[in-house]
């Protein structure tokens, strides 16, 4: 049991988006079901799961508060895990682990996350909660018909109590109003009104003095509200992306709002008429985690056979649909076809791309990108990444993201593959990005990607390469890259030959096969890796290796 001094409505951070959670709950149950989750089961586990390709963090300073930190939180608060008296799966944790669509189990949980609960007891200071999170901001979203990022962190986190939604409401409306007539400068005019909200929301902690902030010797006022807005900024982005795994919602990333997809709007109509708002089985442990694990409530649109029936007759009306199948039948027919009909959405996009009718539409959203105006930039670099190299050349480009129903990015590739693969026939290529730079942008992009590369040589057996991508190159990244050219090393099935780029260098690139008067071909790609791993061997350094290449970038179908 934790106990919680919020005063906003507080959801799991960690991991940052649902889907990480499953590769590390089916390694928990693999080699500690049955066992006790105590300190030295949770260093074995950060033991195991660092050497794992999935996984990209460290855990390093203290393994044990980093095996906590990744169980404790959304797999437990979910109910996906019980930890006492020993280690296992729920009913629900098994099936996240062994169904290939997980937006309807996601959905389940994140309707029966409530405050307070058995798991998180408000203290003193703490509001007065009664509410399932989930199901209020999903309520949000359907009654204002969009909810955008800053309307969820300053208001909508507020909703501590259901029984305020319509008071949470009205502030969401003022705000609005407000700001329609504060056109010129927004970021000024949002400072200050998040400004006047924490006040308000801290009065009693400003008026008695007690704004420490933990870790610090600062009392300030202004550090205190600081902190209060990061925290409140970081449960606003965890709400988005856990929100948008339950495939119900669309996300602007251009406005940063959330809106419901207008084919789900019935299902979410739904749930909120039959899902209960009161909190369950707050002072019995014992049957809130039977609650939590069951993996038929609430009861979702889908469980009505009539009403999939007539679902599946309105999206699919070429299905015939039998007395004898049974409902979880119908439920499969029905995930296969929406399936096909992303498949078939995707290589509408494909053929799109590939003409170079997106081409200015790409280049406009990489310019987003690097000006920071997009909501989860990763996930737009990633997806964005992918509609370049399928417009660059020839090959079968795959994203390794996930795609919603509808053909839009909705998480980024898993930890335990590349965020791009190309295959060109008679060799390979991996594609990865990132918004990383400094010495972080090696420390956590590294190592990984060259196992990446190991994994997919292994399994194509054929010649392989990796190009990098990021904003910046950092030095350390370049050095790493240059000496793995150069390095034989058995684990990672030779030597490595990966290139990183600038994104500006690599837009010059794609403008180059824009402009060309012919249809670049894979070989065009394969000569300009060939041509990094001669001159790594010619160079004496990396610096000059860097230089060569970046020009070679520059000019890559001369």
């Amino acid at each position: 049991m934790a106990s919680i001094g919020s005063k906003v409505i507080f959801v799991t951070t960690s991991p940052r988006t649902a889907e990480k959670m499953i590769q590390e709950i089916e390694l928990l149950d693999k080699h500690f079901s049955g066992q006790k989750w105590n300190n030295e089961n949770q260093r074995a586990f950060m033991d195991l799961l660092k050497k794992e390709n999935f996984f990209n963090g460290k855990g390093e300073k203290d393994p044990a508060f980093s095996a906590r930190d990744r169980i404790n939180r959304a797999p437990k608060s979910l109910g996906f895990v019980i930890l006492s008296p020993n280690i296992e799966l729920t009913d629900a944790g098994k099936q996240l682990i062994k169904i290939k669509r997980n937006e309807e189990i996601f959905l389940r949980q994140l309707l029966k996350f409530q405050l307070p609960s058995p798991f998180h007891k408000p203290n003193k200071k703490a509001a007065e909660f009664w509410v399932k999170p989930y199901l209020e901001i999903f309520r949000l979203i359907r009654h204002l018909g969009t909810l955008k990022f800053d309307e969820l962190q300053i208001f909508g986190l507020q909703l501590v109590d259901y029984r305020q939604f319509d008071h949470i409401v009205q502030k969401i409306e003022r705000f609005r109003s407000a700001k329609a007539q504060n056109e010129g400068n927004y970021k000024r005019f949002r400072a200050e009104y998040l400004e006047k909200e924490l006040q308000e929301i801290y009065q009693d902690e400003i008026r008695e003095g007690k704004t420490k902030i933990r870790e610090t010797k600062d009392i300030s006022i202004e550090k205190f509200l600081k902190t209060k807005a990061n925290n409140m900024r970081d449960y606003a982005d965890a709400c988005f992306r856990y929100i948008r795994a339950t495939g119900m919602v669309n996300v602007s990333h251009i406005g940063k709002s959330l809106s419901i997809v207008l084919e789900k709007m019935i299902e979410v109509d739904y749930f909120l008429e039959h899902t209960n708002r009161e909190p369950q089985f707050i002072d019995n442990e014992k049957q809130y985690i039977i609650y939590l694990g069951n993996v038929e409530i609430p009861t979702l649109y889908t469980d009505n056979r009539v009403l999939l029936e007539e679902k599946i007759k309105s999206e699919f009306p070429h299905i015939k649909i039998t007395l004898n199948q049974t409902l979880q039948e119908l439920k499969d027919i029905y995930a296969d076809n929406l399936e096909l009909h992303k498949e078939q959405i995707i290589s509408e996009q494909i053929i799109a791309i590939k003409d170079y009718r997106l081409f200015d539409e790409i280049n406009t959203t990489f310019a987003q990108i690097l000006d920071k105006s997009l909501y989860d930039a990763p996930l737009m670099f990633e997806w964005n990444m992918w509609r370049a190299m399928t417009m660059l050349d020839g090959g079968n480009i795959k994203a390794c993201l996930k795609f919603d129903d509808f053909g839009n990015p909705m998480s980024t590739a898993q930890g335990n593959m590349a965020d791009i693969i190309c295959d060109y026939g008679h060799f390979g290529l991996t594609v990865e990005v990132t918004m990383q730079g400094g010495q972080r942008q090696y420390e956590a992009e590294g190592e990984p990607i060259t196992r990446h590369l190991a994994k997919y040589k292994k399994e194509i057996n054929k010649p392989a390469y990796c190009l990098f991508i990021a904003p910046k190159i950092n030095e350390a990244t370049i050095a790493h890259f240059y000496a793995l050219h150069k390095m034989n090393i058995s684990y990672y099935g030779g030597t490595s030959a990966i290139i990183p780029l600038p994104l500006n260098v690599f837009l010059k690139m794609l403008e180059d096969s824009y402009k060309a008067s012919y249809v670049p071909e894979p070989s065009h790609v394969q000569n300009f890796f060939e041509y990094s791993k001669n001159l790594a061997n010619k160079t004496k350094n990396e610096k000059e290796w860097y230089k060569g290449i970046t020009q070679k970038a520059l000019n890559w179908l001369v």
